[in-house]
């Protein structure tokens, strides 16, 4: 009897096999000290955890993920065990567009509301911001109230509301990880296409990591939009610093 494994368990562990692939691939790049927004000295002075901490938080935060994501598609699951067929290309590209949008608005408010409640802020989101200086393997690394509030439930939600199958579900969320991996990486590689397509990326979530910039540029993972309508979005210039590496830096009006 052929062995099959179900596009539910495959949107579920596909895209935890990419955030440690991915970021992997940062970490066997090197310190890349030419492209890096800040210094190695920097990260090593500003980060107040150590990398086998956030190794484990992001371990933990991932183990609520397929926890929440086994009991979604147990609850929507029918119990033919029939596959949906797949939808057109045309819908699908419309499902990733609704997909992004939806956890694009999720993320966004849930994200400046922690940022807004002190009590949040203090007990949860703060954890997350303890990496002053990011790395790709440390995007995740959140208290695990936070990865499930805004990651998981998020996830769903765009799951959800966008219609899309679960086999369509397997490449949106390992998209969505390369991304707020990418988000996270503290470079400015050039030739990364992530960057010609959405100018929320590594520099512009720099930004938001630093102390004058955590009431600004809350999106993500995707677009900008909702801090340019509401206000909170910061622009900035790419500096080159003379020891080498770029610089983000806050364009004051």
């Amino acid at each position: 009897m052929a062995f099959t494994v179900s596009d539910e368990l495959l949107g579920t562990f596909v895209p935890i096999a990419v955030y440690w692939i991915y970021s992997g691939i940062y970490v066997l790049l090197g310190d890349l000290e030419n492209y890096r927004l800040h210094t190695k000295a920097e990260e090593n002075v500003k980060n107040i955890v150590s990398k086998w901490t956030v190794v484990k938080g992001v371990l933990v935060q991932q183990a609520f993920q397929i926890a929440v994501s086994i009991l979604l598609f147990t609850v929507i699951s029918d119990d033919n065990e029939i596959a949906k067929p797949q939808p057109s290309l045309l819908v699908i590209a419309v499902q990733f567009l609704v997909a992004m949008v939806v956890l694009d608005t999720w993320q966004y408010f849930m994200h400046r509301y922690m940022h807004i409640n002190k009590f949040l802020y203090k007990h949860i989101h703060s954890k997350h911001h303890t990496l002053v200086v990011p790395y790709a393997f440390g995007a995740l690394y959140n208290h695990p109230l936070e990865g499930l509030l805004l990651d998981t439930i998020g996830g769903a939600l765009s799951f959800l509301v966008s219609g899309m199958t679960p086999r369509t579900g397997v490449f949106f969320f390992s998209f969505a990880t390369i991304k707020t991996v990418d988000d996270h990486c503290g470079l400015w590689l050039p030739g990364n296409i992530l960057h010609v397509f959405f100018s929320n990326n590594s520099a512009y979530h720099d930004v938001h990591h630093q102390l004058y910039g955590s009431k600004y540029n809350f999106s993500q993972p995707f677009f900008v939009m909702w801090d340019k309508i509401l206000g909170t979005y910061m622009p900035y210039s790419l500096e080159k610093r003379k020891e080498g590496g770029f610089e983000a830096r806050p364009i004051k009006d």
